[in-house]
């Protein structure tokens, strides 16, 4: 009720409607920041970047006066409606368009505290960092610099886990092309990358045929002179042509 209260009452212009989602029971802190944080730097930004300003901060005003009387009064539910609102006038005004060809405007407006702050701050720098290379690194080496300057070494370690991370996800993802291309490798990899898993299950669904299969080649060995240890070998080399014609196919 008491945002519903502020919103009848702020002014069109300004960052009056953001205010209103502050200092009350849901608390979604940094929407009004925003605002004045973009208003603030509107004359660093080129004709296009200006533009962007004006139109985003009216469409998210406008979506939150008008939206909020539609939806539940728990905060979750708010919550989430603030934030989607405010991605989708982002993308509907071409956020990452405005950000390429204003970059270091953008990386200046950008503060560590606040991501440890704001959710909708948060959001925003999460959609910027999909807004290419050049936008992704100059707002990754603003953040880690501020990040070393408040938390010292503590941020290298932040920084070391993260790498570990995406590192072992990239392992991951280069193993599924190199199990589709297999055939083309020596059969020494083949054998050494074999899911073990499939060869015991292809071991085990011979069954008794199998065991039978040993007891008769013990049997051919007594019978014919050839060792016990050739027999297995010749086992094995079964299986192992097996698996091989499984993974050829």
């Amino acid at each position: 009720a008491e945002i519903q209260h502020c919103l009848v009452n702020a002014g069109d212009v300004g960052c009056g409607v953001f205010e209103c989602f502050e200092n009350n029971s849901c608390e979604i802190r940094g929407l009004h920041e925003i605002c004045m944080t973009f208003l603030h730097n509107a004359g660093k930004f080129d004709a296009q970047g200006k533009s962007f300003i004006k139109d985003a901060l009216k469409c998210k005003a406008h979506a939150l006066r008008h939206k909020f009387s539609c939806i539940s009064r728990k905060c979750p539910a708010i919550k989430e409606m603030v934030f989607q609102l405010q991605r989708e006038c982002y993308l509907k005004h071409d956020l990452c368009s405005a950000a390429k060809e204003n970059v270091q405007v953008i990386v200046e407006m950008i503060h560590f505290k606040d991501l440890l702050q704001h959710e909708p701050y948060v959001d925003l720098v999460n959609i910027l960092l999909t807004c290419g290379e050049e936008v992704k690194k100059a707002i990754t080496r603003s953040v880690q610099a501020q990040c070393e300057q408040n938390w010292g070494s503590l941020c290298s370690i932040l920084s070391f886990c993260t790498s570990a991370v995406h590192g072992d996800a990239a392992l991951g993802t280069e193993k599924k092309p190199g199990e589709a291309t297999r055939g083309g490798a020596g059969r020494g990899d083949m054998l050494a990358h074999s899911d073990p898993d499939h060869r015991e299950s292809s071991r085990a669904s011979k069954g008794e045929r199998g065991t039978k299969g040993h007891l008769n080649a013990h049997a051919r060995v007594k019978a014919g002179g050839h060792s016990p240890k050739g027999a297995q070998g010749i086992m094995d080399r079964a299986d192992e042509l097996s698996d091989f014609s499984d993974i050829r196919r």
